[in-house]
């Protein structure tokens, strides 16, 4: 059994005892989240679609831990006018486990 879950602008797969990196999700590390927006619960053969999102359906996890993508350069310059600009970003995510897949209806 697995379902489609919503976070961060995102859809993502969320199967049982699995480890998922989404975008950041307020709490700490052993703090248990439960993500109600579930696009789609499959179990076995049975296919159940939200629209948008199925009734009653959830998906309980456990935050493993709260860290940092990679280091994104860039530089931005305009020719002849001596305009020159450095800037970086690191994205913060949250990867968690994934304890309960809760069907609806």
């Amino acid at each position: 059994m697995y379902a489609i879950v919503k976070t961060g602008g995102k859809q993502v797969k969320a199967a049982m005892d699995e480890l998922i990196i989404v975008e950041k999700l307020d709490g700490n590390a052993g703090d248990s989240v439960e993500l109600s927006e579930v696009v789609m619960v499959v179990d076995g053969d049975s296919t159940n679609l939200g629209a948008p999102y199925v009734k009653g359906a959830k998906v309980v996890a456990q935050i493993v831990r709260q860290f940092k993508g990679a280091k994104i350069n860039a530089f931005n310059y305009k020719a002849k006018k001596n305009e020159r600009k450095r800037w970086g970003h690191r994205q913060p995510y949250t990867q968690i486990k994934v304890t309960e897949v809760v069907g609806g209806k």
